[in-house]
Formats: C-alpha cells, structure tokens, sequence
C-alpha cells in the first residue's frame, strides 16, 4: 500500500511537468514559425519575434493551469534558442569567430541547464509565492498584472540580456583575445556561486533546522543572496563578449544593466521582506550581511 502511494504521489508530480513540457514545445513551434512568416532577414528581428510569440503561447498556458509559475523555466530556456539561432546565422554567414563562439554558447548551455534543472528538481507544480501574493486583486487584475510584470517583462529583460550574445557571434571586429578569457572566467565563476549556492541551500532545507533557522553558513555567510549575486554576474560576463568582439557596441550594456536593477530594486527586497515575515530573527541579518556583495572587511 505505500508502495502504491509514493508512486500516486510521484505521478501526481509528474503530471505538471508534463503539461508545462507540452506548453514550452508549443512555444517552440509557435516562435518559429512566427519568425520565418515575418519574411524578415534580420536575426535580431527573427529572434524578437519569435521571442515574444514564445512568450504568449507561455503566458497562455499559465492561464490554462491557474499557475503563472508555467513561465519560470522561460528565463534560462530562452537564452540558449535566441543565443543558438544567433550562432548558427554567424556560423552561416562566416562572421563568427569560432573561440569565440565556442566559448560563450557554451557557458550559456552550461548556465541554462544547470538553472532549469535546478527548477525541475524542486518545482512540485504549486504556483510560487511571489505571484501567489497578488491573487488578492481579483481574477482579471491578477492575470494583467502576471502578463505584463511575470511575463512580458522578464522576457524583454532576458532579450536585453542576451544582446552582448549577439555582437559577438555577428558583429565582431575584433579576434579573440585577453577580454575574451575575463569574460569567460567572470561567467564561469558566476555559474559556480550560483551552483554553490544553490546546492548549499538544499542541503539546509533537506536538514530540517530547529525552527526553520535562516542559512548563514558558507557562502550564505558573506551575503545574503548569493545566488543572486551569481546569476547578476553571469549577465555581466556575457557583456564582456560583446566588448571583446567590438567596442561599437557597449551599449548591449543596458541589458546586464537592466538585470543587475531587477535584482536589486526588486528581487532582493521582495526576498527580505518574505524571509523577515517567517522569521523574525531574519532583521538581524539585514544589519550583519551585505544583499549580494560581500564586503572584503567587517
């Protein structure tokens, strides 16, 4: 009999999955066959368009299943297609250079895989807190509020993000060289904090702390939020690329940038905010720790 209930229990978890797998492959087909009905030649229009079709096909889904936490996966998911179709339009047209190129698809692969598997592994298919809060303003605002801020949103941010990608597989004037490698070890060590990070706080919650004890040991010890502090810095190490590859566009910038205030002006409050209200011994730490930068001294 137990047997048969962990196995009800372990389909039931499935079953989420498995609705959002068939959502993100609809997705899929949907940006693409957006982008190729453009007509348009231009890689940046195509993955725009096909970008913001992907991002209505999800946000249909999340209404479908009541659960805006459909669209989480889109934020790692979506950079390795729109950095894909970049590198095979600099492949096909000869622009690419290929350390380059070889370097930076690769660390993107790396990073996204890592982050949406790190959503598999903990997503039972309950809508997340963050979004669960604003079901206070009623259906239709609720739903508003989830297409512009939870979805539409996130996926320009991430469209931003992603534009460094773009220099340097298509635009580059420059050969790889000594910026090439510091942007490659900033990203690089950007995805081992967040993976650090992140392994140390499962094994925190998997040890059932006395009165659900807020972590404060490893790198949890030196900020608050380090796996914020590591997902920011992947960001940034993508712009080291760009500035690699050409100068000229510096301005590719205003997508880490516009990440790093995310974080900052949103994220990490909201964070605080929720960890204070279920513990209270939390308000101690926001005088102890820095949010995401650890400070070199006390």
């Amino acid at each position: 009999m137990e047997g048969a209930l962990l196995t009800t229990a372990e389909d039931a978890g499935r079953r989420p999955l498995l609705f959002v797998a068939v959502i993100y492959a609809l997705a899929l087909a949907a940006g693409f066959l957006l982008a190729l009905a453009s007509g348009s030649r231009s890689p940046l229009a195509c993955a725009a368009i096909a970008d913001a079709g992907a991002t209505l096909v999800v946000f249909a889904g999340s209404a479908a299943l009541d659960n805006s936490s459909v669209y989480d996966p889109y934020w790692s998911v979506a950079p390795l297609f729109i950095a894909a179709s970049w590198l095979l339009a600099g492949i096909e047209t000869g622009v690419a250079r290929p350390l380059r190129a070889c370097l930076a698809s690769g660390l993107v692969a790396v990073w996204a895989g890592r982050l949406t598997w790190n959503w598999l592994r903990r997503w039972v298919g309950e809508e997340d807190w963050r979004y669960a809060d604003f079901r206070r303003l009623g259906p239709l605002r609720y739903w508003a509020t989830s297409f512009v801020g939870f979805h539409a949103l996130p996926t320009c941010l991430v469209f931003l993000g992603c534009l460094p990608l773009y220099a340097a597989f298509l635009r580059p004037t420059r050969s790889f060289g000594p910026l090439d490698i510091l942007a490659a070890g900033v990203a690089a060590a950007a995805i081992w904090v967040e993976a650090r990070s992140d392994r140390e706080l499962r094994s925190h919650l998997k040890s059932a702390p006395p009165g659900g004890a807020v972590l404060s040991t490893g790198l949890w010890a030196l900020s608050r939020h380090p796996n914020y502090l590591g997902e920011v810095l992947f960001w940034w190490g993508l712009y080291g690329f760009a500035l690699a590859a050409n100068p000229a566009y510096w301005w590719t910038g205003i997508g880490p940038a516009a990440i790093s205030l995310l974080f900052v002006f949103v994220s990490v409050p909201m964070m605080d905010r929720h960890l204070a209200s279920r513990h209270p011994e939390y308000l101690g730490e926001l005088r102890m720790r820095p949010a995401l930068l650890p400070r070199l001294r006390r």
